[in-house]
């Protein structure tokens, strides 16, 4: 008993004497650690968990209770003050009784964790953010908006570090969130091929034995026929072609000179353009499907179908206001007839080239990354010659056949990310809003194929119409 009076008089010393500091404070830190109730007056009292509370009273109180001392633990400082400390979250009541016994008040004692310095840490961390944070029962809640899905991850971080595995996450993201990405396709093939070669027939008779034979292309007997006929060969394959031929005595000899020169140059472009939101999958395909058999058991076949074309897919994610992670596959095919495979039956099942890239980046609003890039250069050279004649100065050219091919192949895939957002429909016009279809006097009269008399001439309308097919269509660049 003696220690009890001697610990009620040390906490009422100690408050007293922290009054003179308490009155200099802010009055929201007065509020914080004092708190006055009144006679019949339900109230709650807010007390964080592991820090103290000082309630103080209107009226002088004879006895005081509390329902759950596992929540909060209770002391009296002086007939009407009380010191109401935090133990562990709950809600539990404090009741108040006068010295005849009458009921003063019941006060709803609510103890959650601290919460103070979590905020504290937030608004140093994250200044300007539109977060608020409550407490239910032992964990954190947090609400409100944030500018990007990065910064809202890192208050769900730091909040993981005051109320592990009990934080509710009740904020939204603000701002713009959606995506356009603007994929480039550059391909340049570029092809030379050079071939000279000389054939040699010969046909007569020395020494009573016949001779009927030649060399290189024409080393055919209906090469040698045409040869010695006067034609150019029907197996002849280059574009030039000259064809000497004599007789030497009793035998006819046959020259054939063949040169060819081939250049040929190939340029592929293609640009696909598609809006998603921050973190939701957008697909895009422009080409086609081929259709390719398929053995199944029970000497069955069926059909699977395999994409063609221009495809894009990829998922944006906003990670801080105008900064943007691209996850994307972009890929270009096209049906490659030379490289088919016949299975018998008439049926022939063609092959693909394609060119295919797989990457993440990370890039802010309007800027570019190049993501993949391809310079193949091939190079074949051959020679072909008679053994030992072929070797004889001058001479020898007749009987050699030389040629090469160089193929050049460049390819560049270039990305652009746009943040997006949506307009008013009247804004926006389409390519063939543009053409509209003649009549029978414009078409046979006039000779017009379209009619441009739609065509928008005044506000944003009239500004995308000027682009003549090209442009930003359906969206507006932030």
């Amino acid at each position: 008993m003696k220690i009890d009076r001697f610990l009620k008089a040390a906490l009422l010393g100690l408050t007293l004497g922290a009054m003179p500091l308490a009155m200099s404070l802010p009055n929201t830190a007065l509020a914080d650690t004092l708190r006055v109730v009144k006679r019949g007056t339900a109230s709650t009292l807010d007390v964080p968990m592991n820090r103290a509370v000082v309630v103080e009273s209107d009226i002088p109180f004879a006895e005081l209770s509390i329902a759950n001392p596992g929540i909060a633990d209770i002391s009296s400082l002086s007939d009407r003050t009380i010191y109401v400390l935090g133990k562990s979250p709950g809600l539990t009541t404090l009741t108040l009784l006068d010295a005849a016994g009458q009921l003063i008040t019941n006060v709803d004692v609510r103890v959650a964790a601290d919460v103070s310095e979590f905020k504290e840490r937030l608004r140093q961390i994250l200044p300007g953010e539109r977060i608020e944070v409550r407490t239910a029962n032992d964990g954190i809640v947090l609400s409100g908006v944030v500018s990007s899905t990065q910064r809202l991850q890192r208050a769900l971080d730091l909040a993981e570090r005051y109320a592990p595995e009990r934080v509710s996450n009740l904020m939204s993201v603000g701002g713009i969130q959606q995506v356009m990405m603007k994929v480039r396709f550059a391909e340049m093939q570029r092809n030379v091929s050079k071939s000279l070669g000389s054939s040699l027939a010969l046909n007569g008779a020395i020494g009573g034995t016949g001779i009927n034979g030649g060399t290189g292309t024409t080393n055919t007997s209906g090469g040698v026929t045409n040869s010695l006929g006067g034609s150019i060969p029907s197996v002849n394959q280059n574009a030039g072609a000259v064809l000497f031929g004599f007789n030497a005595g009793s035998t006819q000899v046959g020259i054939l000179l063949e040169a060819l020169e081939e250049k040929g140059v190939v340029r592929f472009l293609a640009e696909p353009n598609l809006v998603a939101l921050s973190g939701q999958e957008a697909k895009f395909l422009a080409g086609g499907e081929y259709p390719v058999p398929v053995a199944q058991s029970g000497d069955r076949i069926s059909i699977e179908f395999k994409p063609f074309g221009v495809e894009l897919a990829f998922v944006p994610r906003v990670v801080d206001k105008d900064l943007i992670n691209l996850e994307m596959n972009a890929a270009v095919s096209a049906i490659d007839p030379t490289n088919s495979i016949a299975l018998g039956n008439g049926v022939e099942i063609s092959a693909f080239t394609r060119r295919e890239t797989s990457t993440t980046v990370e890039m802010r609003d309007g800027e570019s990354f190049a993501i993949a890039g391809l310079l193949t250069d091939d190079f074949t050279d051959n020679s072909r010659q008679l053994p030992w004649i072929g070797d004889v100065p001058v001479l020898g050219a007749l009987f050699r056949s030389a040629d090469y091919q160089r193929s050049q192949t460049e390819l560049v895939i270039i990305v652009t990310a746009h943040l997006v957002s949506p307009t008013r429909g009247e804004a926006l016009v389409l390519p063939t809003d543009r053409i509209k279809p003649p009549s029978e006097k414009d078409l046979f009269l006039h000779g017009r194929t379209a009619n441009d008399a739609r065509t928008p001439r005044k506000g944003a309308a009239g500004e995308v119409a000027k682009q003549d097919f090209q442009g930003s269509y359906g969206y507006v660049l932030d």
